[in-house]
């Protein structure tokens, strides 16, 4: 993603998700949340002309390289950009499925089993205080590894590839659940787009 930024359009419809995310919250997600963080981005690369022909995920990748006056817009709205557009390509409503072939037996070899991973990011999803994201990531050890990070924080910014990723930012689910996180939680598991994840998988193991 380069310079001017735009907003994605949904691989499915706003009401494709129900009854696990309801019309209006992806509605007001999509239209009014990812394109402020479009909005905020455009509007600061434009004035830095140097940062225009580089990608974003290089960007966010080198942070230290950003003039210190707007490295933490770049970090929060490119990460709010570069988050959401993951976001919404690893989701999608169909019948429950677990993840299949190597990205599996990687979920085993390094967390146990499948119900031994889905506990524990279900875990740091719901105990991260405040805003941020839960995340699957691998490794620069080549490792499947859990973790959270606040606010838009990706974790290219820490050298981690990210395979699948949580939004638990109260917008992301309050009109519906309002407090209740953990049931929020629970039900993401009935809309996780595996292919795309596996594939996210496959195209970060293959690039070490």
């Amino acid at each position: 993603m380069k310079y001017p930024y735009f907003l994605p359009e949904l691989p499915y419809s706003y009401d494709h998700l129900e009854p696990y995310i309801d019309t209006l919250t992806m509605q007001i997600h999509h239209q009014k949340h990812h394109q402020t963080y479009i909005n905020n981005l455009n509007q600061v690369i434009e004035k830095y002309p140097e940062l225009q022909n580089l990608d974003l995920e290089n960007i966010l990748k080198n942070l230290e390289n950003i003039p210190e006056e707007i490295r933490t817009t770049i970090r929060n709205n490119g990460g709010g950009h570069l988050n959401h557009t993951f976001f919404w390509e690893i989701l999608q409503h169909k019948e429950f499925q677990e993840p299949q072939n190597d990205m599996l037996k990687k979920i085993i070899e390094d967390f146990g089993s499948f119900e031994n991973f889905k506990k524990e990011f279900s875990e740091i999803a719901n105990k991260h205080f405040g805003s941020g994201w839960a995340w699957l990531v691998l490794t620069k050890d080549k490792k499947l590894k859990v973790y959270s990070l606040p606010n838009q924080d990706n974790p290219l910014m820490f050298k981690d590839t990210p395979i699948m990723g949580l939004d638990v930012w109260e917008h992301a689910y309050y009109l519906k659940y309002q407090n209740r996180r953990a049931e929020y939680v629970e039900n993401f598991w009935n809309i996780v787009n595996w292919r795309k994840v596996e594939e996210n998988f496959q195209k970060a193991f293959l690039s070490f």
